[in-house]
């Protein structure tokens, strides 16, 4: 089995003491959030999980405890972007503070295990595709040798989010100016030694150097686990995401980074009011077993082939 660790919200960032003692315990309980009582036991048996894939924008508070993950394959999703608290509120500055931890990561695990996100990419007043080009190239210049790939996507209006977008007035671009415009980013990263991917595209960005993109990369997971793997394509994610099975184990409406881009947060409030239900010890991330909640084991069983 596959954990993402968590495409729902930043777990290396703030929950990472909550994970590290699920790691320690071998068991955490997660929500369906589409039916809230309905509550599954994972196991984290190393035998059972052959990978976790961690989605973060500042994974500094791991990275003196990672010898504590010596016992399972695991890679980083980290997103790393030209904004400023204006689009990604609580993210610290990124050259005197992301860039650094983005090479100290690099550093300790290998550049493989470290991909960079550059992603979303919105336009607008500020964001323009200039402005992007600039902030892209100073950043690939910093992370040259410290990753080997690096994602893009631009930005998708979803009803959480949508009226934010409207709010700092984004645009979109024709067809043709969005093709020259990813043309330029793929020269950029090739040049500082970077695999351009898409993520979750519907256009095709081959012609320009841009393949599409698996997130929870089978070929990638296969290298780090030494064996193949035998898991389809995760059906809960869009059509054009090319992505393997996982179990999420985040919980909506808890990502503090407070981005203004966010699907995975209703408002504000909503996370204020979960995330002073969080407790280091519970089995639940920011919350609690109640009566009405009804507990099954998922049966977590390795994706090795052949097994």
């Amino acid at each position: 089995m596959i954990l993402s660790v968590s495409r729902r919200t930043d777990i290396p960032n703030y929950y990472y003491d909550w994970f590290y003692n699920r790691i320690k315990e071998g068991f955490l309980y997660v929500r369906n959030p589409w039916n809230p009582n309905q509550v599954s036991r994972l196991g984290l048996s190393p035998g059972a999980v052959d990978c976790i894939v961690f989605w973060t924008k500042n994974p500094e508070p791991m990275l003196g405890r990672l010898r504590e993950l010596s016992s399972y394959n695991y890679y980083f999703q980290f997103t790393l972007t030209g904004y400023g608290r204006d689009i990604e509120c609580h993210v610290p500055h990124k050259k005197e503070q992301m860039i650094p931890i983005f090479q100290q990561l690099s550093s300790q695990i290998g550049r493989k295990r470290v991909i960079w996100r550059y992603d979303p990419i919105l336009f607008n007043g500020t964001y323009t595709p200039e402005y992007h080009l600039k902030a892209f190239s100073q950043i690939s210049g910093s992370l040259s040798g410290y990753t080997e790939k690096c994602v893009l996507s631009f930005v998708d209006s979803y009803a959480k989010n949508r009226r934010n977008m409207e709010a700092l007035g984004t645009y979109g671009l024709e067809d043709g100016q969005l093709v020259e415009f990813a043309g330029q980013l793929s020269k950029i990263a090739r040049a500082n030694g970077m695999e351009p991917v898409s993520c979750g595209e519907a256009m095709d960005l081959s012609g320009c150097g841009i393949s599409h993109n698996s997130c929870i990369d089978r070929e990638l997971i296969e290298e780090l686990a030494g064996y193949r793997i035998k898991a389809r394509k995760d059906r809960n994610q869009r059509k054009e995401c090319g992505c393997i099975e996982s179990v999420d184990v985040g919980t909506y409406n808890t990502c503090q980074n407070g981005c203004k881009y966010c699907y995975a947060n209703f408002s504000p409030e909503s996370v204020r009011r979960n995330t002073r239900q969080y407790d280091v010890n519970s089995s639940l991330l920011c919350g609690k077993l109640t009566e009405k909640d009804r507990v099954t084991d998922k049966k977590m069983v390795s994706f090795q082939e052949g097994l």
